[in-house]
């Protein structure tokens, strides 16, 4: 049933019959006598509107509340990215390629898919989007992780924002470029040894604690975690 067709059998059932301005009462009567025609006339116009507005109020006080109702997470999302998470728990040294790779790509498909289709909505689908998608090895799908990180933090997804760095680093190292806020490694000289990329200067410690990534110094120390042990 349409809008206003709603609109109009719910005010019907408040209000089943609006007096009309016909309905004076008697001359003689005493309300006529001491309102007159013009001040009976205002009485029963604000009255009709006081039934008017009441039936609206009633009428539209659930579409307003719907609209406030919170967007769930997409569940498919929320999934991929347990499993995408659960697929790394073995560490650097200890993940079966073999495997993970194809359900990598698996994902990476999917994902892609839902984002076509319109399918993420909150911050957290944003940042399962970005995460899943970061974990490919094409330029694009980098640039597109940061893209949805940024979409995932304004809308107050605090785990994304590392990632909004993360991602970038990825992007600029794929392109050729050094990455700016040293959230990425390279293996070292020594097998099994990891360090630091190479990171342009031009990004502050105060601009990575907002993006809540290590200041240079503590990215830097932080490579031995990575070596094999």
């Amino acid at each position: 049933m349409p809008a206003t067709a709603k609109l109009g059998r719910r005010a019907a059932i408040l209000a089943p019959r609006v007096l009309r301005l016909s309905d004076y009462p008697d001359r003689r009567s005493s309300v006529y006598g001491r309102l007159g025609r013009k001040g009976y006339e205002m009485r029963l116009r604000a009255w009709q509107a006081g039934i008017a507005l009441g039936a609206a109020a009633t009428v539209m006080a659930p579409i307003v509340r719907g609209q406030n109702t919170p967007l769930a997470d997409n569940t498919e999302l929320t999934r991929m990215f347990q499993e995408d998470q659960d697929d790394r728990k073995p560490g650097l040294h200890g993940i079966d390629w073999t495997v993970v790779k194809p359900r990598d790509d698996s994902r990476l498909a999917r994902t892609r898919e839902l984002y076509a289709a319109g399918a993420l909505r909150t911050g957290a689908d944003w940042w399962h989007a970005a995460l899943i998608l970061q974990h490919s090895s094409d330029a694009d799908d980098y640039l597109l992780a940061h893209e949805m990180s940024v979409a995932a933090a304004v809308k107050g997804e605090e785990n994304a924002r590392w990632l909004v760095a993360a991602t970038e680093d990825r992007f600029l190292m794929r392109i050729g470029r050094k990455q700016r806020f040293g959230t990425q490694y390279e293996p070292g000289d020594e097998p099994g040894r990891y360090r630091l990329a190479p990171t342009d200067p031009g990004v502050t410690d105060e601009l990575r604690a907002v993006l809540k990534t290590p200041s240079l110094a503590e990215a830097k120390a932080a490579a031995s975690q990575f070596d094999k042990k």
